[in-house]
């Protein structure tokens, strides 16, 4: 077979992933598959998670439980208890989740990549001016959790939960291909805007979940409601609770992405860049001398 073949196939096999994850009625099959994921009849679970081990690299191995109820209980699966550990040093600001880094580095000014040729900008995500100066030439991470990954993500840092935004969207796949195709794809899709003021220093470190295709569904243990597609407000949810590293925040009602914000003068950590896969835990970024000045945010 030709070079040309091989590159026509790639890019064939490309098209056919991104019309039948996105040209398809999102929101409509997202919402059937979250009700045929929570149905418990044990042909229709046992058949649907051999089909999910069976076309993906679902370890099961970890997890606290067995046996599932159901295909959605498998998904918000737990962990055995030590199954993942939290870097103790104080300077370092942990991986929320087990993700795959995508675009990660210095935002300059206001802008960030998506993918490659694809930038956004902090309001187009957060659309909340105080925060968007709060990261100006700050630090990001985007974290891309795969369909059989563990979905439960923790707090990276000790801190204090003050505020969460609710932004309803779309339900675009976030995967590489589509990354690569669609504009601002992150700041189309529903997201969750989680503001953590830490301990060490009172820098406002902040995480945004953000849903996809056959995903949108955030629970949060902070707030005592399910975010989703049928989700109606407030969009601004009040909070103040105190989570050690380590602890458990909430979890996708399947698999996306968290993208993870830090002011001037956090710094990745050695290794971070794109396509490293990491685990829930291990060190992310650096904390400036002193934990960092305070975000001058409300």
């Amino acid at each position: 077979m030709t070079l040309h073949r091989i590159f026509a196939r790639i890019a064939a096999q490309e098209d056919l992933n991104f019309l039948l994850t996105n040209r398809i009625p999102r929101t409509f099959l997202t919402r059937l598959f979250g009700w045929f994921s929570r149905i418990e009849q044990p042909l229709v679970r046992d058949l649907s998670i051999a089909a999910w081990q069976r076309f993906a690299e679902l370890n099961l191995a970890e997890a606290k439980q067995s046996r599932f109820r159901s295909l959605h209980e498998c998904f918000t699966r737990e962990l055995k208890t030590g199954a993942r550990s939290f870097a103790a040093a104080p300077n370092v600001l942990c991986s929320p989740s087990d993700g795959i880094v995508g675009a990660c580095g210095r935002i300059e000014g206001t802008t960030l990549i998506q993918a490659k040729g694809f930038p956004y900008t902090l309001m187009d995500l957060l659309a909340e001016p105080a925060l968007v100066e709060a990261y100006r030439d700050g630090t990001y991470v985007t974290l891309r959790l795969s369909a059989s990954m563990y979905h439960r993500f923790h707090a990276p840092h000790d801190c204090r939960i003050e505020r969460i935004a609710y932004i309803s969207g779309d339900t675009w796949n976030v995967n590489p291909i589509a990354l690569a195709r669609v504009e601002k794809l992150f700041c189309k899709n529903e997201r969750a805007v989680i503001r953590c003021r830490l301990d060490a220093g009172g820098a406002l470190v902040t995480l945004v979940p953000v849903a996809a295709v056959l995903v949108a569904g955030i629970r949060l243990h902070c707030a005592d409601v399910l975010l989703h597609l049928r989700y109606r407000g407030p969009n601004e949810i009040p909070c103040d609770a105190h989570v050690r590293k380590g602890a458990e925040m909430g979890w996708f009602q399947h698999g996306s992405t968290i993208i993870v914000f830090a002011p001037r003068g956090f710094e990745l950590c050695a290794g971070i860049r794109s396509g490293v896969l990491l685990r829930a835990g291990e060190p992310l970024m650096v904390l400036p001398p002193g934990g960092g000045a305070p975000a001058g945010t409300t």
